[in-house]
Order: C-alpha cells, then sequence, then structure tokens
C-alpha cells in the first residue's frame, strides 16, 4: 500500500471525558494508541508525529456561530448547563475544560488536514480522536462539541481544494458534516448508518439529497437493523466507489465510527472488525485511485471500548501508514495486560473477529426481495442522476 501517514496526537486529546459512565469514554483512545504502538505501527518509517495545537476560535467559527462557542467555553469554566445550545444534556454532560479539550480535538483533525493538503500528493492524514460529527452550527449533539471533520473540509476548501468528499461509516448518520454543506456542491456528503426509525439522530433518509446548488451532493444510505457484512459491504460498494469516481474529489474525508459492530452496545448493525477493515481498504484504494492519495481520515464512535474500538482504528492506522496487518495475528500479550488494567475486561486474543468479509456485489443484479437491496435503490435512485449514473445495476 502506498502512501505516508502523518499522526495527530497529543495525550491532552484523552481530556476530551464526559465522566464516568458516559459512552465515550477516552479510553478507547488511549487503547487504540497504545495497541498500535505495541504492533510497531506507529513506528514505521511511514509515519511522521504531528502535535497538534487547539483550533482557535476563528477556526471553530468556519462550523459554528460565536454564541455557541462562547457558550461552551463559558460551561467548561462554571459547569452550568446551557440547554439553548445542547449543553447539559444526558449525551453531552458539561465538564471542566470543555472547550480546551473539544478545540484540542478539532486541532488535531486540522494538523491532519494541513499535512495532507501540504504535501501536495500521498500523504494520509490521521485524527483518531477526531471524528465528531453530530455537533451542529450552534448546539453540541450525541457526544460532539465542536464538528472537527466539517471544520476541516472548511480549511480544506478554502486552502483550495475544489472537491471535497466526505464519506462516514458511523452506525449513526453523520448529520452536521450533511447539515454543514448541504447546499455546497463542492462537498460529496455519503453517510452508511443504520435507519433512523430505530437509531439516533433520526435523519439520514435517502430522501435528504441537499438543497440549491447541493442537490443531489448529500447521499444516505439508511440500513435496516441487523445487516451484516455481506449486506453492508454490498451497499458500500453499489454506492461509494461509483459517487466517488464520478465526483472526482481533490481529497477524501472518512470518518470512521466503528459502533457498526455486532457488539456495540448502542446500536443494531452486525458488522465484524473484518469488514470494518475491508471498508477502509476500499476507501484507501479510492483515495489513491481518485485524489493521488490525499487522504484524510479520522475515528468517530465506538462502544465496545476494548472488544472492537482498538482493533477496528489499528487497522485503520496500519493500512493509512501502508504497513496492513495480517487480522489473524495476536495482540500482544503486553497491551491485553494493559487493557485489563485499565478496564477490568479480558481484550481480544487476535486482531480478527474470523469472519470472510465476502459479499456480492450489486452489479450481478438486485433482489427486490431484500431489504439491503431495496435500501441500495432507494439511495440510488434518489442521487445517481445528479451525478449522471443509473440507478439500475
Amino acid at each position: 500500500m502506498a502512501g505516508s501517514m502523518a499522526m495527530a496526537w497529543d495525550e491532552a486529546l484523552t481530556q476530551y471525558d464526559f465522566g464516568p459512565g458516559h459512552p465515550l469514554a477516552p479510553v478507547r483512545v488511549a487503547l487504540t494508541v497504545a495497541l498500535a504502538s505495541e504492533l510497531g505501527v506507529l513506528a514505521a518509517p511511514s509515519v511522521t508525529w504531528l502535535s497538534p495545537s487547539p483550533a482557535t476560535d476563528a477556526e471553530l467559527a468556519t462550523v459554528h456561530s460565536d454564541a455557541y462557542i462562547a457558550a461552551v467555553r463559558q460551561a467548561g469554566r462554571t459547569l452550568m448547563p446551557d440547554q439553548r445550545f445542547g449543553l447539559g444534556t444526558d449525551d453531552n454532560p458539561v465538564f471542566e475544560g470543555m472547550h480546551e479539550a473539544s478545540a484540542m480535538v478539532a486541532g488535531a483533525t486540522l494538523a491532519a488536514a494541513r499535512a495532507v493538503w501540504s504535501a501536495g500528493s500521498g500523504v494520509h492524514g490521521a485524527s483518531i480522536a477526531g471524528g465528531l460529527h453530530h455537533a451542529m452550527h450552534s448546539a453540541a449533539s450525541g457526544f460532539c462539541v465542536y464538528n472537527d471533520p466539517a471544520i476541516a473540509i472548511r480549511w480544506l476548501l478554502a486552502a483550495g481544494a475544489e472537491r471535497v468528499a466526505y464519506v462516514d461509516v458511523d452506525v449513526h448518520h453523520g448529520d452536521g458534516v450533511q447539515a454543514a454543506f448541504y447546499d455546497d456542491p463542492r462537498v460529496l456528503t455519503i453517510s452508511l448508518h443504520e435507519h433512523p426509525a430505530t437509531l439516533f439522530p433520526g435523519t439520514g433518509l435517502p430522501g435528504e439529497t441537499g438543497e440549491g446548488a447541493g442537490e443531489g451532493y448529500a447521499v444516505n444510505v439508511a440500513l435496516p437493523a441487523g445487516t451484516a457484512d455481506a449486506g453492508w459491504l454490498r451497499a458500500f460498494d453499489a454506492v461509494v466507489p461509483p459517487l466517488l469516481r464520478a465526483f472526482k474529489p481533490t481529497v477524501l474525508v472518512s470518518q470512521h465510527g466503528c459502533d457498526s459492530h455486532r457488539l456495540d452496545p448502542l446500536a443494531h448493525l452486525e458488522l465484524t472488525v473484518d469488514a470494518q477493515r475491508l471498508a477502509q481498504v476500499m476507501l484507501h484504494d479510492l483515495a489513491h485511485e481518485l485524489c493521488d492519495g490525499r487522504w484524510l481520515f479520522t475515528g468517530g464512535g465506538g462502544y465496545a471500548l476494548v472488544q472492537v474500538v482498538p482493533r477496528t482504528w489499528t487497522h485503520l492506522l496500519a493500512i493509512g501508514a501502508g504497513a496492513p496487518l495480517d487480522p489473524v495475528m495476536e495482540t500482544p500479550v503486553k497491551w491485553r495486560e494493559h487493557a485489563r488494567s485499565l478496564t477490568g475486561e479480558t481484550a481480544p486474543l487476535s486482531m480478527t473477529d474470523g469472519a470472510s468479509a465476502r459479499y456480492v456485489p450489486f452489479s450481478s443484479g438486485m433482489d427486490p426481495a431484500d431489504p439491503v437491496d431495496r435500501t441500495i435503490m432507494r439511495t440510488r435512485s434518489a442521487t445517481f442522476a445528479a451525478h449522471g449514473l443509473l440507478a439500475h445495476p
């Protein structure tokens, strides 16, 4: 696999912490970096380390309102809820230093975006603590305070990127990024997620396609609860590659929430680590095919803190570093002991779930009785014509 990787990391990123008992526990990120380090991924010659700085108010204001930024800063100082801005809810409780921690996450994704763009080609930017895709213009939502992918995309556009494609494989709809660019044809947003009838945030139907000049540039694949590897990968293959090839992005940005896994406690899809890894490989390859390797990727959701997140994101980092790991390799004993000391859980013994991650391409023909195929057709019917593509295989 070609390309080098710029890794944006600082221990301060683990300070994005909503407190004990909250699903978005920073230990998942710490364990990812520890596993990737133990396996030698982050010591590869292709990896450079970036020391991010917090995003400035001006950088945050490219996506968020001044009033909201001020409210986040104030809430992090007083620890007083401000329901006008979604601060102090069960999903987004206030915590000390909330603004500073959230700005650091945005700053890390910006640092990775700058590395991708300044290199010209062949560099992958990694912001594994990022992917906070639900944050809105003036509100926190779904564990997300500042929308780092949207902020990074705004920066890329301002820096000269003509077209940015954003692919979101989190189990939850990437609503905040979609909203930020809903009328902008320079940004193609594609989200594959569990159907909104059964999962937060209740949006992301195929009919949400953009508005004005952006009509057709918001793409939503709303998969039925219970969808497993073969169906999910079939949907990905049916929608993502043809749209990206038609759009011809200058830069590819992807969000890799791994809460689509069958062990995730907050959702209802049935993917394995192996299918998630295959999607990462496919996005990597598309970045090289279409964008001269310019690929910015982030983490996202994922609440099986030991069993899933570290393995899936370590695979992502290894692919980004150009040195993919053999899925059947064992996890290091030292890392397993570390995971147990931090969480009390028995960590997985290997980097695979033992799944084949195979699928039948949609191009082989549609089965009208299959709910995933019907989902694919709804999405393709809603958006493909805007890109000169045929909906039917």
